[in-house]
């Protein structure tokens, strides 16, 4: 049973990587601000994170699991995810910039915030229509309190909270900063893989198969 995860994370290419699964990667074809938007304007206001997350992660498998079964040779589970980082009535997702990430660690200090996951898993088989599972994921992360302005400038310059939502890792430098996590902790690397297995199982596919 093979595997396709799309996207290019380097974080849920570890993930899958640690539980046995090595993936084929496939970068989806997604204006991922383009879907937002669209969605925000038919809906008449921003959708809620839950909503968000998973709009964004079944256009990213969608796009990939067409492109497999249109090659038809393919025969497995094509894999989409997406993260926000919800704090204080506001999402974010990747800060880009140091000044960003700096203002988000300020306010992140001493909070709890939520992470939200969107999954899809497509089902691919060659002459047969792609058949999909949904669903979220959310961890509560808590943040120290005593972080000095010291460390929150050394943890920006090392590049690593500007690219991934809500400008933390919980796996690499950042984690120290982290005091709780409430939820699969998997969730807050890029995917919950409890949520995986679930979703592979709604479409007849155990998780021990895909073991590589």
């Amino acid at each position: 049973m093979r595997v396709c995860l799309a996207s290019t994370s380097p974080a849920r290419l570890m993930l899958l990587r640690q539980v046995g699964i090595e993936p084929l990667t496939v970068s989806p074809d997604v204006d991922e601000d383009a879907v937002a938007a669209a969605a925000a304007a038919q809906r008449g206001a921003e959708l809620p994170p839950a909503d968000l997350v998973l709009l964004l992660a079944r256009a990213k498998a969608a796009d990939v699991a067409r492109r497999l079964a249109a090659e038809r040779s393919f025969d497995g589970l094509v894999i989409g995810g997406d993260s926000m980082f919800a704090l204080g009535g506001r999402v974010y997702g990747k800060p880009y910039t140091p000044e960003e990430a700096t203002r988000r660690w300020q306010e992140m200090r001493g909070a709890t915030g939520i992470l939200h996951s969107g999954h899809s898993v497509y089902r691919v088989s060659p002459g047969v229509e792609p058949v999909e599972a949904t669903a979220t994921a959310e961890a509560a992360v808590t943040f120290a309190d005593d972080i000095t302005d010291a460390e929150i400038a050394a943890y920006v310059a090392s590049g690593e909270p500007l690219h991934v939502a809500g400008a933390f890792t919980v796996d690499s430098l950042g984690g120290a900063f982290i005091t709780r996590v409430e939820g699969d902790p998997s969730t807050v690397v890029g995917m919950s893989l409890s949520t995986v297995r679930r979703l592979a199982a709604e479409l007849g596919v155990s998780w021990t198969d895909l073991w590589s």
